[in-house]
């Protein structure tokens, strides 16, 4: 069984809106975009690269997928990522597109949560799904998120989307590491382990 894995750089407040640039996502006149560079540092990136090394694929919703699709391409063949983020396997979601050019591209078919229920079925590595905001609300209400990788930097926007927002299903979760970069960003890596409990003091 292949697990989904959600990999999302988010602000303090929570927001994971546009972190990589001005244009990536101006939808709501949101005016934050590219918070992330000026609170990004090395540590960062050598967490991000971990992430992938169990990872032979990505689910990505149609706004992520047209942002990447856009850039790695002709991306600089010396940054480390851009070899594999073009030779992975990309699983796009989405209701809009008919065809999806990028390289190892292929689009979903039918129902979004029983095309990746059937895909966490197929043989591979893990699937990382990056970005993909509304994508990961479906992902999320349905369980199926295997486990949550998220990059928490020391930056308030105080409006923008979020990746647990309003309505966002209670789930206890369990935290198999968490660290914090010299630049005070917090690496955290946490795996469901179902409902919350409750308690008084």
């Amino acid at each position: 069984m292949r697990e989904i894995i959600l990999c999302t750089f988010l602000t303090l407040d929570g927001v994971m809106q546009a972190p990589g640039g001005p244009d990536e996502d101006a939808e709501s006149g949101f005016r934050h975009g590219g918070w992330q560079k000026p609170v990004d540092d090395d540590e960062v990136g050598t967490a991000i690269a971990g992430w992938y090394e169990n990872a032979d694929a990505m689910l990505l919703g149609r706004k992520t997928y047209e942002i990447f699709a856009s850039y790695w391409p002709t991306a600089d063949p010396g940054n480390p990522f851009t070899g594999r983020m073009n030779s992975m396997d990309k699983y796009v979601a989405s209701r809009t597109l008919t065809s999806v050019d990028w390289q190892n591209s292929s689009l979903l078919e039918g129902d979004v949560v029983d095309a990746v229920r059937k895909l966490k079925e197929t043989d591979g590595g893990d699937i990382n799904v990056v970005g993909s905001g509304d994508l990961a609300q479906t992902l999320m209400r349905h369980e199926l998120v295997d486990e949550y990788r998220l990059t928490i930097h020391p930056v308030i926007i105080g409006t923008g989307k979020r990746l647990f927002a309003d309505g966002a299903v209670p789930t206890a979760l369990e935290p198999v590491s968490v660290s914090t970069t010299r630049g005070g960003t917090v690496v955290g890596v946490y795996r469901p382990s179902g409902k919350p409990s409750y308690d008084s003091y």
